[in-house]
């Protein structure tokens, strides 16, 4: 039961991919033909550089916290 129940998952993730459309998305042409995508580029670059920022910030304060203690 237990190696029909796998071979069922495995059957139905590669159904999956089959199932997907090879075209590309137009929305990702129309950002790169009007130069927006590099507007998108650079705004979740900025966001994870702030987040890698406040995590860094966060963990020096913790570690300041655990020598007090």
């Amino acid at each position: 039961m237990k190696k029909l129940l796998i071979l069922v998952i495995l059957i139905l993730s590669c159904a999956t991919v089959y199932a997907q459309n090879s075209a590309q998305p137009e929305m990702a042409d129309a950002l790169r033909g009007s130069g927006k995508i590099y507007v998108v580029v650079i705004t979740i670059a900025i966001i994870f550089a702030g987040l890698a920022i406040y995590l860094f910030a966060i963990d020096r304060r913790l570690k300041k916290i655990e020598k007090e203690n």
